[in-house]
Formats: structure tokens, sequence, C-alpha cells
């Protein structure tokens, strides 16, 4: 895609809206560079920067979403620590995931509460300009990838869908009709709190096309973030997997069921019917759709 069809595309959110609600429809690692930014908070637990959102870079190209989602495991085990990208990111089986539905459907409390800590969380990604970091002014003017939650993302698709008539939909993402974002963090209840973050009125993120062609050319292709590479097989997970438990994980019943099935199709069709769980849902909401999934 070229800068004057970025351009020209310029207020378009219909394109945006229906991939939005595609992603919808459908059933964390750690940052290994300096490219991605995180707000610094203070001992209170509050903090707050202003950034913008930027459209879909060139390498990512023109049909792709200005976001990337990730699928990952964070936990602590009688073995050791377990951080590693879940392959439910790719529509693929997860040992993880398996091992958790087996622990739900036991029906034993203590089992339930272990899915709780090592149930997977739903982070996306996207290249941001940032134009205020209090804490760290250096990084001002600059563009960097910026990892967030379901609660942030609600705040950009309530942005192109606003709830009420009086409030002009945007894209949040658009370098011309877009807005600056203030984000707002506060602890709340031991969590970091971003309800009080929202967009400012529509600007030009510059009015010189030029510097505009410049910081767009400078995104991430956030495309490799969740290619094949990224990711550890199928086998390996379970062994470390094992290895953190210091255990082994049971067998896995879907690929038993069906041997005439290749293990790659079994394992796709399994994580079709992995519920959709991000790091903001309660606990109850997450009990309820592990259950589901042998229902």
């Amino acid at each position: 895609m070229s800068f004057a069809s970025l351009k020209k595309q310029s207020g378009n959110l219909d394109k945006l809206k229906e991939k939005v609600q595609a992603l919808t429809s459908q059933s964390e690692s750690n940052d290994k560079n300096n490219n991605f930014w995180k707000p610094e908070v203070d001992k209170a637990g509050n903090g707050m920067a202003t950034i913008r959102f930027l459209p879909a870079s060139a390498g990512d190209g023109e049909d792709s979403l200005p976001w990337v989602k990730k699928f990952s495991h964070g936990f602590q085990g009688p073995g050791g620590w377990l951080i590693e990208d879940c392959l439910t990111t790719k529509n693929e089986q997860c040992p993880v995931c398996e091992h958790n539905s087996k622990l739900w459907n036991s029906g034993i409390k203590e089992n339930k509460d272990l899915v709780s800590k090592q149930k997977r969380k739903l982070n996306y990604i996207s290249n941001v300009y940032i134009v205020s970091d209090p804490k760290h002014p250096e990084n001002e003017g600059k563009v960097f990838m910026f990892r967030y939650g379901k609660k942030i993302f609600d705040k950009l698709t309530e942005a192109m869908n606003p709830a009420f008539e009086d409030e002009t939909p945007i894209n949040p993402f658009d370098m011309w009709k877009g807005a600056n974002f203030k984000l707002k963090i506060r602890k709340v209840d031991g969590y970091q709190n971003y309800d009080k973050s929202e967009f400012e009125s529509q600007s030009p993120l510059s009015d010189d096309d030029e510097e505009l062609e410049k910081i767009w050319k400078s995104e991430f292709t956030l495309k490799d973030l969740v290619a094949d590479k990224e990711f550890k097989s199928y086998d390996v997970l379970k062994d470390r997997l094992e290895k953190v438990l210091g255990e082994a994980t049971t067998a896995r019943a879907s690929i038993d069921e069906e041997p005439k099935v290749e293990p790659k199709v079994a394992r796709a069709k399994a994580a079709a019917k992995e519920p959709s769980i991000t790091e903001d849902d309660d606990d109850a909401e997450y009990f309820a759709k592990l259950a589901a999934m042998d229902e």
C-alpha cells in the first residue's frame, strides 16, 4: 500500500468495522527488545500519557488490521515458571489449555483454583506514536509497539461504534481524522485500571504529510509477532508443562478420539472450541466458558 492510498482511505471506517466484527465473532509474551513502550506508574500505581494509535504498517499490508492479538500463559509451578505464547493464537490446540480443561472438568475445587492461575490471557499489540510521556519525555515523538488488554481495546471499539446518536464515530487509527488517546492509569483493588482513559477531539497527528509519511514508514511490522517461528511446537510446550507441573499431563483426548484424522487437523478442530478468554475476564465468566467446551 502506498502513502497516497493510505491518505485516500482516511475517514473510511467501514472496512475496519467489518474486520473488528469478524474478529469478535471468532471462537502476552515477554518483550524481547526495546521496541515496546510501557507507561510508567508512580508508587501509588497512578500514571498517565498521551499516545496516538497508528494505522497498519506498510509491511503488514493494505488489508491488515492495525493490531494483532496474542494469547499467552504465565504461571509458576513446582518445577519453575511457564511463560509461553499460547498456540490458540494460531487456532491450534494448546497443551496448557487442554490441561486446564481437564482440571476444570474434574469438579475438584483445588483444580479449579489452579485453572484461575493458569488460564490463557489475551493481549493486543499496536503501533503507537508517543505524544506525551511525563515520566520519560525522551520517548516523545517516537513510534513504539504497545501491548494492551481488553479494557483499552474496548475503548477503541467504542470510539468506532459510539453508544449514543450525538457521538461521531471515528477511526482511532487514522492519522488525519483520528484522535489522541489520553491513557490514565489508576490502582483499583490492587489492579491497574484504565476506566478514566479517553480520546481527545479529532485532529490530525500532524499537518505535515511528509512528517506523517515518515512516522508511518517507521512503524513495526506486527505480523512478525504472530509468525510461526514465534511459537513453540505442541510437543515442546507439553514437555515444558510437565516439567513445570512436576507431573505428566493427561493424554490428548481430542486426538485419541479421532484416530483417522491427522493430529494437526484434530488440534485445529479442538482449538476452534476454545473459549475466547481475556486477561479482563473474571473467574466466573472464564469457568462458564471452559465448562461449555465439552457440552
